[in-house]
């Protein structure tokens, strides 16, 4: 056994019980004492590798503070190895659905084991291996861990802090983000689809449903046509997705609706794509289907509310795959490309620094709380046995990078 993987495996244990701690923090996004309380026991985690913890605060009150963690080396080249703090699982649904740490087997249940805690602890152990066996490597590098705050809520200020703190000697941004593993093969992330929010408006005219129903312009109806348009805009050729995922409208059953809204999503890979479906999206707002008898004719309102730009596979990401894939096949391990379908805080990074996802442990069943005694429905896990092999893969191949930019 190497002595990276022989330094991993000997320390497991303890590595393991800094996940529990961290997965027993209730850190939902929307719970800023938690997320800010995760935030203080990972900055005293990396205090003992030399890490100085900066705290800021969110643009959004609701959440909590972005936690940048930094340590300076003897040469101006840096990475960049990012995490988040923050789950999606507000503490009622954990205690609702009894959803906390627990081993079965090979498998560690629990909220963030692998989206993202494990990822974070996936850092440590490789900063700490490097500390003790390749010092020198360990002490060359000006090394940056940033924690998002509020990625669940894609927060686009987190990257601009991180990009404020980048520089052209940056080696690359290296996004912990849980792992795939199938058929023997294990895939990093090297793009990701991008990402667009709609609010959908509509102002239509009131009316008494039985008195004057023909003088009302009904917003719901005039929603539930212009729902259709959205719905005929996927184009599963084009890997373009569009999502109609809340409606509200209406007050009484016995009043003809004069408001009606939904909010929206859209995802897609190619950046053209991405600008032409933002266009056909936009363009709904000038078509009106519902008009009372009198001639008034509901309003439609399209608004853009965010949108982060797809990850598109570029020379930089390629060139740390490649470092990644060239470890890999020396440790026996086949690595390969993953598009992936969900965004992280590598979409925006990746289109100034070469950025590369995915290399936290291997699990499945992010975001999902409920559980069924038939398996149909199963808590977000982690694999305990994904965590050595994946971390002497990243550990060795940030070497390589280290060594290959010196």
């Amino acid at each position: 056994m190497d002595p990276i993987t022989k330094y991993h495996q000997e320390n497991l244990e303890t590595y393991i019980e800094y996940l529990h701690q961290m997965v027993d923090i209730n850190s939902f996004t929307a719970n800023p004492e938690g997320v800010n309380r995760l935030g203080e026991w990972t900055a005293d985690l990396f205090a003992e590798l030399g890490f100085t913890p900066i705290y800021i605060p969110s643009n959004n009150p609701r959440y909590g503070k972005h936690l940048f963690l930094v340590r300076e080396g003897e040469t101006k080249r840096n990475l960049s190895l990012i995490s988040h703090l923050d789950t999606v699982f507000p503490p009622d649904e954990e205690i609702k659905n009894d959803f906390k740490w627990r081993i079965d087997g090979d498998r560690i249940y629990g909220p963030g084991t692998v989206d993202i805690k494990g990822g974070t602890v996936m850092i440590y152990m490789i900063l700490k291996a490097l500390r003790t066996l390749k010092p020198q490597i360990y002490n060359r590098i000006n090394w940056q861990i940033c924690l998002d705050a509020s990625e669940e809520a894609l927060s686009l200020d987190f990257s601009q802090h991180c990009l404020k703190r980048l520089n052209t000697e940056t080696l690359g941004c290296l996004v912990f983000e849980g792992g795939h593993s199938a058929d023997g093969m294990t895939s990093l992330v090297t793009s990701r689809k991008g990402r667009a929010t709609f609010k959908v408006e509509v102002a239509g005219r009131a009316g008494h449903a039985g008195n004057a129903h023909h003088l009302g312009a009904n917003a719901i109806v005039q929603l539930a046509y212009t729902i259709q348009k959205i719905a005929n805009l996927t184009d599963y050729k084009r890997d373009l997705t569009f999502n109609v995922g809340v409606i509200r409208g209406g007050s009484v059953v016995n009043r003809v609706p004069h408001f009606a809204e939904a909010i929206v999503e859209m995802r897609v890979f190619s950046p053209q794509v991405f600008d032409e479906a933002l266009s056909s999206m936009l363009s709904l707002g000038d078509v009106t289907d519902v008009t009372s008898q009198d001639g008034y004719s509901c309003e439609v309102r399209v608004q853009v509310l965010d949108k982060m730009a797809p990850w598109v596979s570029n020379s930089g990401t390629l060139k740390l795959f490649r470092t990644w894939q060239a470890v890999g096949d020396t440790l026996g391990m086949k690595v390969v490309q993953e598009a992936r379908g969900g965004l992280s805080d590598g979409n925006p990074l990746s289109y100034h620094y070469p950025t590369i996802d995915g290399l936290g442990p291997v699990g499945a069943n992010s975001h999902c709380s409920e559980s069924s005694l038939d398996g149909s429905k199963e808590q977000e896990y982690v694999l305990i046995s994904s965590f050595v092999p994946k971390a002497t893969l990243n550990t060795y191949a940030i070497i390589n990078l280290i060594y290959n930019n010196a």
